[in-house]
């Protein structure tokens, strides 16, 4: 039984230090790739997705982020302000939890871009996410087609989708792509204060209720700035 999320969160309180020096005086998240800020391709896909209400968390030069998005009526934002102190990307789902309700809840990185393949990857995921069996599913990206990544990969992933978490010395073919759907329930007993959402991936982990998604289409991990150009001819060449 899918369950088609209506919320979201987009994470983009980090202080994208690696996207410096474009983020001297921007977030991370208005950088601009094919005309247009990473946040915006976030919240289109999510809008797309039928996505009614988008939770955005704002630290680094907050005020720019909150002007932006203002306006915007698809997905309506509210804004989780976290200029106070530093709380990780999972600190910030915790604080935001109020905000995104009982039910499971679309989660994406700012910075994450995909070229979609013949169906959206987002209504993929709801319609694969089966609450009885995951408290968290993960789009993931094949490190091989990925442009951008040149890491080891995050995960394996088995025939039903149970995802095996990369050992130190190994190298894996899909590295998470940003986008997920979570279960508020996995954070009932999260750590107060600043953690790392990969500490509630493991916990689900070890609980066999972690799944992946393989992505349909082109994902692009815009971590740098040499990594916009790539991007962008990739993007520019899908809808042209």
């Amino acid at each position: 039984m899918s369950v088609k999320p209506t919320k979201a969160m987009v994470l983009a309180a980090g202080l994208g230090l690696r996207m410096r020096p474009l983020t001297d005086h921007k977030p991370k998240p208005l950088v601009e790739v094919a005309g247009q800020p990473l946040l915006d391709h976030a919240l289109d896909k999510l809008a797309d997705a039928g996505v009614s209400e988008a939770v955005v968390n704002v630290h680094y030069l907050p005020d720019q982020i909150i002007a932006h998005v203002a306006s915007r009526t698809r997905p309506r934002v509210i804004i989780s302000d976290e200029r106070d102190r530093v709380l990780g990307t999972g600190g910030g789902v915790v604080k935001a939890l109020p905000l995104l309700g009982t039910a499971p809840f679309f989660h994406l990185n700012s910075d994450t871009m995909w070229i979609d393949g013949v169906r959206p990857n987002l209504t993929r995921l709801a319609e694969t996410f089966d609450p009885a069996r995951m408290d968290i599913l993960l789009l993931m990206a094949p490190t091989a087609s990925s442009i951008g990544y040149s890491g080891c990969g995050d995960y394996a992933m088995l025939p039903d989708g149970a995802l095996r978490k990369r050992r130190e010395n190994q190298v894996v073919p899909f590295v998470y792509a940003g986008a997920a759907i979570m279960s508020p329930a996995i954070f009932t007993e999260a750590p107060a204060g600043e953690f790392s959402l990969t500490k509630m991936f493991d916990r689900a982990n070890e609980q066999e209720r972690l799944f992946g998604l393989r992505l349909d289409g082109v994902w692009m991990h815009v971590g740098t700035p040499d990594a916009i150009a790539a991007a962008e001819e990739a993007f520019l060449e899908s809808v042209a």
